[in-house]
């Protein structure tokens, strides 16, 4: 084997010199560090159920799906048509979910008085989907009178006063059952806690009304109680639901994770996304051992009215944030961190809102900002 010479040696163990700002390398330190090594399957597209829905379901849901398409993300949608007058949630559409494990939804409405049962709460009984969350916080660039709001509400789902135990006794006279269970009572605080605990939260406030329904509210909070002693590091706390509407409206900084049985889950984070720019704008998700389903997070049944349907002006704000949560769900973090940037971008700067917002963009015209400000 020939040796190397000498001169060639030293030149090859001399210190390679700092890169100039004319040389390609310059600016290589500022890079960020790959921390994260992707495994073999990572990338692999997932399956996602997607509802459209009614009313304005259709607009929003097209809006994600040209977002999602513009990103390249790693999803693939089946579509199935269930609307909120079918008598029953299709079975070729609950198997596709739970295939898939993940839905995408947009409202299904649900008929006033008479009629047929929600279809909403028949998909949350079915796949068992027992916590409902909504994430209520300010986006930069959009005033509303309360600052330092980031509250997440987390709702039991499939208990209370949605159990749907409703007869007539005698004409004129109906009773309406409300029930509440220790294993679903302990099971949504401990996903309460638990969000708490992996979101770095430091507080969690139990919602009820146990100084009259002493019973039923009781066994609810002392579930969260039982909970709560497992969680010495998280502050624990209790409102009864009136005062906790009102402390909403008067001082909702206040808050950080709130666990509240049914009925009372839905009417605060009403109330909540109200407070932090309206429902338009707010995610959320329906989440179970096994499957979860990703909707506008409060007034998930409100399908809009038809002017804004015929106009093309519904506010894809709240799917496109709540694609971003099941985009983490599916453990493509990138992706929905992008998203989010996006369409926080487009809020900040102002010039693309619909009429909820304060302007006069379409579902179109949002949608096509959002995707001109994906990195």
């Amino acid at each position: 084997m020939a040796r190397r010479s000498t001169p060639l040696l030293r030149r090859l163990l001399a210190p390679s010199p700092s890169p100039t700002p004319s040389t390609p390398l310059a600016g290589a330190a500022s890079r960020r560090t790959v921390t994260y090594m992707p495994r073999p399957g990572d990338g692999a597209p997932r399956g996602v159920t997607l509802i459209p829905g009614d009313g304005i379901g259709p607009l929003v849901t097209g809006a994600v799906r040209q977002v999602m398409e513009a990103m390249h993300a790693p999803v693939y949608f089946e579509t199935y048509e269930v609307h909120g007058d079918m008598p029953t949630v299709p079975a070729e559409v609950i198997e596709s979910i739970r295939r898939n494990k993940v839905c995408l939804k947009g409202g299904l409405a649900t008929p006033v008085g008479g009629g047929v049962s929600s279809l909403n709460v028949q998909l949350r009984k079915e796949l068992d989907l027992y916590a409902a969350l909504v994430n209520c916080f300010n986006l930069p660039g959009l005033p509303t009178r309360h600052d330092n709001v980031d509250i997440v509400v987390i709702r039991e789902n499939t208990e209370g006063e949605y159990s749907g135990l409703e007869h007539e006794v005698v004409p004129g006279v109906v009773e309406s059952l409300k029930v509440i269970t220790k294993f679903c009572s302990e099971r949504i605080a401990k996903y309460a806690f638990e969000y708490a605990y992996l979101n770095n939260r430091k507080k969690v406030t139990a919602v009820h009304k146990a100084n009259i329904m002493k019973l039923a509210d009781g066994l609810f909070l002392e579930s969260c109680r039982e909970v709560a002693k497992k969680y010495p590091g998280i502050q624990y706390n209790e409102i009864i639901v009136d005062n906790c509407c009102m402390q909403l409206v008067a001082k909702p900084e206040q808050f950080d994770v709130m666990v509240t049985p049914n009925l009372y889950g839905n009417l605060v984070a009403n109330v909540a996304a109200g407070i932090a720019g309206g429902t338009g704008v707010m995610p959320g998700g329906n989440v179970g051992q096994d499957h979860a389903v990703f909707e506008q997070g409060a007034s998930a049944g409100n399908v809009g009215n038809e002017k804004i349907v015929e106009k093309k002006r519904a506010n894809p704000v709240a799917l496109l944030l709540s694609s971003a949560m099941m985009l983490r769900h599916l453990q493509f973090p990138s992706f929905a961190d992008r998203l989010e940037t996006a369409v926080k971008r487009v809020i900040a700067e102002g010039k693309y809102r619909t009429k909820d917002l304060g302007g006069t963009s379409t579902t179109q015209e949002v949608t096509d900002a959002v995707i001109a400000k994906l990195d």
